[in-house]
């Protein structure tokens, strides 16, 4: 590619000048672009903004690759940068980047940019472009999303942070996929959360660890899960923390069970797409003591398979319990599942051993 100035999709793809310094230089001191861009100089100064627009985004172009500043049509201001980086010429394949000013976020311009470039590089010539993301860096990966990448995978301990190392998600688009934003296999609940005015159905956060630790390490929902081991806090920290990124990704979708009165936690539920092509997905739903008894489990799966069977566009749930899970069992029954059968020796136990599966299965025209 050349440095030839882009327009599209409302921003301005441009060579970088000396007069973006001061914006620069305070865009790239920001917080949120120095925890996903562990290697900015950290103070990030006027001088460093200087290297990068006088030798480091010649030095990109000159090895192959690509480095534009984004601005505003209109006024020409910097709002972010986009670039195009490990060029690999013989399989026609470059990475795309990009970071945005926060003055600039929340207004599309990540999108724009990295559509705007996309293009731009598919018409010089490459077929495959990488986008690679931290796990937790959603924002980002809903850019990819709506500028057309797939989730391809995860590279372990790809990235290199300040103080260690941490998986990537690859996102990829090829030169002849369709036009237009990826298609999600899970939604986003419709404003953010599901409620029937008891019960309050939320996405999982980073800032529910300690009451997913409680929960999941109680003897009684122990019990109920194969292999019967609680997790250790790490885990519950991992769970909690990638929640949205999985959500994204389309492999499942956590929520917290919240009181509608208090916002207080009542438990925890959740849907996996078990089989992605049969548009069947598996739920499973577990509740702190004090709420027991309420008919808050009942409420809570209701709320999502009437979601799993509308935004979400699945045509089967089903649900795993253990055969003598009776509690469990009623509330399955409750919102319309049917038993479907007994799997002998389907799930790993302790010590070696097996454990039964008694699966529920449910139709959207079988939900109550």
């Amino acid at each position: 590619m050349t440095p030839e100035v882009i327009e599209a999709y409302g921003v301005r793809l441009r060579p970088s000048r000396l007069t973006d310094v001061a914006d620069t230089t305070a865009a790239c001191a920001d917080p949120v672009i120095q925890r996903f861009l562990p290697g900015l100089p950290d103070p990030y100064t006027e001088e460093n903004a200087r290297w990068w627009i006088t030798e480091g985004a010649p030095a990109a172009w000159a090895t192959g690759g690509a480095a534009y500043a984004i601005a505003d049509p209109a006024t020409d201001r910097l709002l972010g940068s986009a670039g195009l980086s490990n060029p690999v010429p013989e399989r026609r394949q470059a990475e795309i980047g990009y970071w945005v000013a926060p003055w600039a976020r929340g207004r599309g311009v990540a999108t724009a940019a990295t559509r705007a470039l996309a293009e731009a590089a598919f018409a010089a010539g490459t077929v495959r472009l990488e986008l690679l993301t931290r796990e937790e860096n959603t924002a980002s990966q809903r850019v990819a999303l709506a500028a057309g990448f797939w989730h391809e995978g995860v590279r372990r301990s790809a990235g290199q942070g300040r103080n260690n190392r941490h998986d990537l998600g690859v996102w990829v688009r090829l030169a002849d996929d369709p036009p237009g934003p990826t298609p999600r296999q899970l939604p986003d609940l419709p404003d953010g959360t599901l409620t029937d005015g008891v019960v309050t159905l939320r996405p999982l956060g980073p800032d529910d660890v300690d009451v997913m630790y409680r929960l999941h390490t109680r003897a009684e929902v122990v019990a109920n899960q194969a292999p019967p081991v609680p997790p250790d806090l790490a885990t519950i920290e991992r769970r909690c923390r990638l929640a949205a990124s999985q959500w994204l990704t389309g492999g499942l979708a956590r929520m917290l069970i919240l009181d509608a009165a208090t916002g207080d936690p009542a438990g925890s539920c959740g849907l996996s797409v078990s089989d992605p092509h049969a548009g069947e997905g598996e739920v499973g739903y577990a509740l702190l003591p004090q709420w027991r008894g309420r008919g808050y489990a009942t409420r809570a799966l209701r709320l999502l398979a009437g979601w799993a069977f509308g935004p979400a566009g699945l045509a089967r749930l089903t649900a795993g319990t253990m055969p003598d899970n009776v509690a469990s069992h009623r509330v399955l029954e409750n919102v319309g599942f049917r038993r479907e059968g007994l799997l002998r020796g389907r799930l790993p136990g302790l010590a070696g051993t097996r454990i039964d599966d008694l699966v529920f299965g449910l139709l959207p025209s079988e939900l109550r």
